[in-house]
């Protein structure tokens, strides 16, 4: 495989992790906070504290849904595929910007250059799909060139 887009990917896993790591802690405090909630002479403020937990719980279950989703996508990508033009785990050098397509990572630095990780389903990802070296493209009313495809 290559380098640069084991670096990428490794970069990426590190965010799912880090993201999963914090959604897992907020969950368990959250069923720390509903499991110690008491029954107090304030019923009403009581069934409203324990509504907004429930309500929280459930936005957490979502996003960890969404970050066990996004970690089985990001273990799809095939790395060691190339291609003449862009897809899905190609590392993509511009005159403007230089990104991975496999998951909404943000910034991603290596020793001497920054990547942004993209999604294919992101605007950028579905306009550069598909393109080749030497393609223009305008985006939010920048144009750019592909240079490489790694």
């Amino acid at each position: 495989m290559n380098k640069l887009k084991d670096t990428l990917y490794q970069h990426c896993l590190d965010y799912l992790d880090q993201r999963l790591k914090v959604c897992l802690d907020r969950i368990a405090s959250v069923e720390d906070d509903l499991s110690s909630e008491t029954k107090s002479s304030a019923g009403d403020k009581h069934e409203t504290g324990r509504a907004m937990l429930q309500l929280e719980r459930e936005k957490l279950g979502f996003q960890l849904a969404t970050i066990e989703k996004e970690k089985e996508e990001l273990q799809k990508i095939p790395l060691s595929v190339s291609s003449e033009k862009i897809r899905l785990g190609n590392v993509v050098k511009t005159t403007n910007k230089n990104y991975f397509i496999g998951i909404s990572a943000g910034i991603l630095k290596t020793e001497n250059e920054t990547y942004i990780a993209i999604s294919p389903q992101s605007p950028i990802g579905q306009l550069i799909l598909g393109k080749q070296v030497g393609d223009l493209v305008s985006f939010r009313g920048n144009s750019f060139e592909i240079e490489g495809i790694v």
